[in-house]
């Protein structure tokens, strides 16, 4: 198994706790990201968002992209999962800045493609906001350009959406092929898309019996089309505490959210501009990614054993949420891995 945490950009992941001790700041992500691969954790997925859609839309919150750049040049083994939207980026230009982040980095860099969700922070960044499977047909056109440009001397495309003409990029990133593209979604466009045009699929929270069916349909699609085997990730909020009534006290404590919260309005848009394949409660929704289905909420031992179910179905990546996130992370490297590693060990 391999942990990945959330970077804190909107200064935490609770919309009922306006204060979790973990600021949106720089200061803040670095001593975050540098702690973070001393003490066992492989990954952090960067989200992009230009308004904090947790805390509230006047709350502070950092861009994804200049972020990445600044901890590819003070971090040295952390991989880079950094979230794009296509409807913000034109293609080539994109890939130019991604491959100079790499090599900043050294080989670091991944993308997380996201294809947009909030229509109200497009509409006030000027952005034309698409209709869902629209936003799926011109991340397919843009992923073409992005992997045309990264592995190609020179390359065309022509599409409904981006035109290119003989683009030259160099230097190339120093990944090969190219940066792990990740993408996760829930649509039939969605799916179909990521099993042809990514290498790995991350999932929203859920229990390993819903993981389970759609780790073998990705596995597949990636089989009728005669590609190899894609990585699993799944999205999860860990409470680890020496008992699990400890445990349950802090789940209620975060999980109160009401109308009328900095963030309901966002979630109400959320839910209308997203296709799911099962409801979203508002308690789901107190954290982000439906993190709280994965289960990881008890005893150190009861959160190995559920880290070993999710593992046993195929899932290879953990994408964690803490509040607050360095203690919380502290504590489940201390706890949680030494258990799963030994499990692993003798089994």
């Amino acid at each position: 198994m391999r942990y990945g945490y959330w970077l804190p950009v909107f200064g935490g992941w609770l919309r009922n706790v306006p204060d979790e001790g973990m600021s949106a700041t720089w200061e803040y992500v670095k001593k975050l990201a540098q702690r973070s691969e001393q003490i066992g954790y492989d990954i952090t997925l960067i989200a992009e968002l230009f308004m904090n859609d947790i805390k509230g839309i006047d709350a502070d919150s950092l861009e994804a992209w200049s972020t990445a750049a600044a901890l590819a040049a003070v971090t040295e083994k952390l991989e880079l999962m950094v979230a794009v939207r296509p409807t913000f980026h034109e293609p080539a230009i994109f890939a130019k800045q991604a491959a100079n982040i790499d090599r900043i980095s050294g080989g670091r860099l991944a993308l997380n493609v996201v294809s947009s969700w909030w229509k109200d922070e497009a509409r006030r960044y000027g952005i034309n906001f698409e209709e869902h499977d629209d936003r799926y047909g011109r991340t397919d056109e843009w992923l073409r350009i992005v992997n045309g440009v990264w592995t190609e001397r020179r390359f065309t495309d022509s599409g409904k959406h981006y035109k290119v003409e003989e683009t030259i990029l160099e230097p190339k990133p120093l990944r090969r092929p190219r940066p792990t593209i990740y993408a996760g979604g829930e649509s039939p466009a969605a799916k179909e898309l990521i099993s042809r045009s990514c290498d790995a699929y991350v999932m929203h929270g859920d229990p390993p019996e819903r993981v389970a069916p759609k780790i073998a349909d990705m596995t597949a699609r990636r089989e009728r089309i005669g590609l190899g085997p894609m990585q699993y990730g799944v999205a999860a909020y860990a409470i680890v505490r020496d008992s699990e009534g400890e445990a349950r006290k802090e789940l209620a404590r975060i999980t109160n959210v009401q109308p009328g919260t900095p963030g309901y309005q966002n979630y109400q848009d959320w839910i209308s501009h997203t296709a799911l394949d099962q409801q979203v409660s508002l308690e789901d929704y107190s954290v982000s990614n439906r993190g709280l289905r994965a289960g990881l909420v008890g005893t150190p031992e009861q959160v190995a054993a559920r880290i070993r179910e999710l593992e046993a179905v195929g899932v290879d990546l953990l994408l964690l949420q803490f509040s607050p996130q360095l203690e919380e992370m502290e504590r489940f490297s201390e706890t949680v891995m030494p258990l799963v590693e030994g499990a692993a060990v003798t089994a």
